[in-house]
């Protein structure tokens, strides 16, 4: 007796859109972090989250639409974990948490870097973590003879150092880069590292 399959209700059909878009997600990231925006293939990243690569148009208008994705998320999560409120050392540790929880993250961030035509990037002084960081050096987190632009360049690089310097991480600290041992770690030493940065104390009076 042949049995009548059930169609799918709307909600599972939604379970099953969502499931597929993480999946193109998470192979995309893993594709541009290891081969960048242009050398990633579309059939690659369809194959590695186990889907019809007309999905990535359907879902997503294309391979840079499906970037832009990626960049989109990372960019909602930035706002959620920045708050103002919160001193600079707790700031970087999250974005530490981050690096060390996502490394093909940042290694898309660095390909990005590397692949970018410099001559057509200007300047931009406002910036708004760079803005951020000019107000946190008013309200005394950094001294006044730091550039607050230096300070934000040095503490992105600190944050990656476990993604894209593992080897080195082995070298100097015997720590697996990977390890919450070192997570910890690096999150001890920055906190350190960002009180220095800040004004010195008061002399008291001899």
């Amino acid at each position: 007796m042949s049995q009548i399959r059930r169609a799918p209700s709307g909600a599972e059909r939604r379970r099953d859109a969502e499931r597929t878009q993480q999946a193109l997600l998470d192979a995309a990231l893993a594709e541009f972090a290891a081969k960048g925006l242009a050398g990633a293939r579309v059939q690659d990243i369809a194959d590695r989250a186990g889907v019809n690569k007309q999905l990535i148009s359907y879902y997503f208008g294309g391979k840079q639409g499906l970037y832009d994705a990626i960049v989109e998320h990372w960019l909602e999560q930035e706002r959620a974990m920045a708050d103002p409120a919160i001193d600079l050392g707790e700031l970087t540790c999250r974005y530490l948490a981050v690096a060390h929880d996502h490394p093909d993250l940042q290694q898309l961030f660095l390909r990005e870097n590397l692949e970018a035509e410099l001559g057509r990037i200007a300047h931009e002084p406002d910036d708004p973590d760079l803005v951020e960081f000019r107000r946190r050096q008013e309200a005394g987190e950094l001294a006044a003879d730091l550039d607050p632009a230096f300070v934000l360049l040095v503490l992105q690089a600190a944050v990656s150092i476990g993604s894209l310097f593992r080897r080195d991480v082995r070298r100097y600290l015997g720590l697996d880069p990977s390890s919450e041992e070192y997570r910890d770690f690096a999150a001890e030493q920055l906190r350190r590292l960002i009180r220095h940065l800040g004004p010195p104390p008061p002399q008291q009076p001899g």
